[in-house]
């Protein structure tokens, strides 16, 4: 059986797609806590080539991979991750800061 482990930079800018199958964006990041060493969250990076780019936080146990895409799958729509917390390129967001409350279940306050 193969290992499950696998190293941070092939999770970033891995894809991620939705419940309904639409791609949501990518891996931008993943966000460690420094005490207990587990994935907190991944950062999600949506938006194209030409269109700006905003970055949501993804509880990572909210997060499947699929081996069939080589992808995450979440139960998630784009309508979703634009209801919760982002940043928008070259914003100052505090992606240590939970403490805000947002009402997918998705997030870090669940």
């Amino acid at each position: 059986m193969p290992h499950t482990l696998v190293p941070s930079d092939r999770v970033e800018r891995a894809s991620v797609y939705g419940q309904d199958g639409a791609k949501l964006g990518t891996i931008e990041r993943l966000m460690l806590d420094k005490v207990t060493g587990t994935v907190a969250y991944a950062v999600i990076k949506t938006g194209g080539l030409l269109a700006s780019h905003h970055h949501h936080p993804v509880r990572w146990d909210a997060l499947r991979f699929d081996p069939a895409r080589q992808a995450f799958v979440a139960a998630l729509t784009l309508e979703d991750l634009r209801a919760g917390p982002s940043e928008f390129d070259e914003d100052d967001f505090d992606w240590g800061d939970r403490s805000r409350s947002y009402p997918h279940p998705h997030y870090w306050t669940v």
